[in-house]
């Protein structure tokens, strides 16, 4: 069968043709010089297709029979200079099946550039604004990229957060014509990776699921939460428990499911000497998750506590 996929095409022996679409954000933050992608799409895996980025570069969705060599190769341009409109030239000046591409692109200085070619699928087009331009193709209307661009610019919070609220407001507002499949969110910023070794602050995909944005956000709550905890313990290192039981605070509010942010407040106010709060933190931590009880018995940061039958009860 000739498989359209609003991403890409797959040709098999039985002839049959089955089309998804995909929509798409690519974003900068000025304030943290964040730069990322967020896209859906039903097909299996679009996050190893769609997203590239690069710290203090650009960001680049490419979709809708998607050329892959577009990613690099646009980030290769915008590193030597180019603006976004001026790597969208180059990109396309060549390629024979221009008219069947969907690309958006942002640079490290919030300039943004989109193409729909005019073979896409309907209904597909594109929003570009400040920092940020918004794609689909085969989506269920023209209301879902002005969903993504109006949530994009509505919502508070750091870039992970704000791309993730224009996927969920497209999903909502239609999203894909053709159903749901999977998702993934790409986020750099400069030696933010794991230990420091490289740019990838942020890197989730949903590879195959019934509702892959709800659970893109499920995870990405998951990594928020524990980006706070580095954080906060960066600041317990530098003798600031005060910060870190700020940050912890504020990232309880916002992820009040994770019970590692309770247990690690909890060890800051024993070590700050705050005995009631400290109990009351453990006490939440391991009612989300009573595997922590095993780790309280034993961590330093909670000795002040073990003398405590109240502390005594929660870990038995």
């Amino acid at each position: 069968m000739a498989y359209w996929l609003g991403l890409t095409l797959l040709t098999f022996c039985q002839p049959q043709v089955e089309m998804a679409g995909t929509f798409s954000i690519v974003a900068f933050d000025p304030k943290t010089g964040d730069l990322g992608v967020a896209v859906a799409s039903k097909f299996l895996a679009v996050g190893s297709v769609v997203p590239y980025a690069q710290a203090g570069v650009g960001a680049i969705a490419t979709q809708s029979f998607a050329n892959t060599t577009f990613g690099p190769k646009g980030l290769a341009l915008l590193k030597k200079g180019l603006t976004p409109s001026q790597v969208l030239k180059q990109l396309l000046a060549n390629d024979k099946d221009r008219e069947v591409r969907q690309v958006g692109i942002v640079d490290a200085k919030g300039r943004a550039a989109a193409f729909t070619g005019k073979k896409c699928l309907p209904w597909a087009g594109h929003i570009v604004g400040k920092g940020f331009a918004v794609q689909g193709n085969i989506l269920d209307g023209e209301q879902v990229v002005k969903a993504m661009a109006k949530a994009f610019q509505e919502t508070q919070g750091e870039l992970a957060e704000r791309l993730m609220a224009a996927l969920e407001a497209g999903e909502q507002a239609g999203g894909d014509a053709r159903g749901k499949q999977s998702a993934a969110i790409l986020v750099v910023r400069k030696g933010a990776g794991y230990g420091g070794f490289d740019d990838r602050y942020i890197d989730l995909r949903v590879d195959d699921h019934p509702e892959p944005v709800k659970e893109l956000r499920r995870i990405l709550n998951i990594k928020l939460a524990w980006l706070r905890l580095f954080e906060a313990s960066s600041w317990r290192q530098k003798g600031n428990l005060k910060k870190a039981i700020e940050i912890l605070q504020g990232a309880i509010q916002c992820y009040p499911e994770q019970a590692v942010l309770y247990y690690d407040l909890a060890c800051y106010f024993a070590l700050a000497g705050e005995r009631e709060k400290a109990l009351k933190a453990l006490e939440q931590a391991i009612q989300l998750d009573s595997g922590l009880k095993a780790l309280a018995r034993k961590d330093d940061d909670l000795k002040s506590l073990r003398n405590d039958q109240r502390f005594e009860k929660l870990v038995r």
